[in-house]
């Protein structure tokens, strides 16, 4: 039997690190997300726009037809920063409904083969600044919300053999840390010179932490944060 992984936002950086590495894991993986990957290997894709609701319906209904899916990886994000004096107001619903709705809407489509089985496996991709970060207001608010969804869910779907549990990534290689943190913003000097581990992280150290959340073997793991950071989460208040 196939065990197929759904990986939103999958087809760029850190989506594309976990799509690669579990394909090696022998999962076959799922993409959705508007940009094609550069190169599909073999995963399957299917071009979507998330924010739109009708639209992820739609293709969820095309992934589940005729098979059982039992692992989700809800990745896809966006981040909008600006300081909260200096909101648009109607950035609100764009950032929770693609960082926030679609992950519960995808758990939803995948639940009823999760249940049939007795076995699933869902994993977050929630972010450090969940911990607080200037002009993060709406992102970090969304990706705390993913630590809400996953330890709402652990504790509901514990029964049917499923865990919901979350990776929050530090500072990592991507277009968007790099879109998001100009070079030559002294704010971007210090977030790379507070890492202990003396590097900015990459996408495969976020694979690595998904890898393990995926296992079989993570049954008895369930509601929990995983900080892949390099350290520099070391000694602040979990959340």
């Amino acid at each position: 039997m196939d065990h197929y992984v759904l990986i939103t936002g999958g087809a760029l950086n850190i989506g594309r690190g976990i799509a690669t590495r579990a394909e090696t894991d022998g999962y076959r993986p799922i993409i959705l997300d508007i940009t094609p990957p550069e190169d599909l290997g073999g995963c399957e894709y299917h071009q979507v726009d998330l924010s739109d609701v009708e639209a992820t319906a739609e293709v969820m209904d095309r992934v589940v037809h005729n098979r059982l899916v039992t692992r989700l990886v809800n990745n896809v994000g966006i981040v909008k920063p600006a300081a909260l004096a200096d909101l648009d107001l109607a950035d609100v619903q764009a950032v929770m409904g693609l960082n926030v709705r679609v992950s519960v809407q995808c758990a939803q489509a995948l639940l009823p083969s999760m249940r049939e089985v007795g076995f699933g496996r869902i994993v977050n991709i929630a972010s450090r600044t969940v911990l607080g970060k200037e002009l993060r207001t709406l992102y970090s608010a969304s990706k705390a919300g993913q630590v809400g969804l996953a330890k709402t869910w652990a504790i509901e779907l514990a029964k049917y053999g499923i865990t919901a549990n979350v990776v929050a990534p530090g500072t990592i290689e991507t277009t968007a840390f790099h879109r998001n943190n100009p070079p030559e913003d002294p704010r971007t000097h210090a977030i790379i010179d507070a890492i202990p581990a003396g590097r900015i992280g990459t996408p495969e150290d976020i694979a690595n932490a998904v890898s393990f959340f995926l296992a079989e073997q993570a049954s008895f793991v369930n509601g929990q944060v995983m900080y892949v950071c390099g350290g520099l989460t070391a000694g602040r208040a979990p959340v």
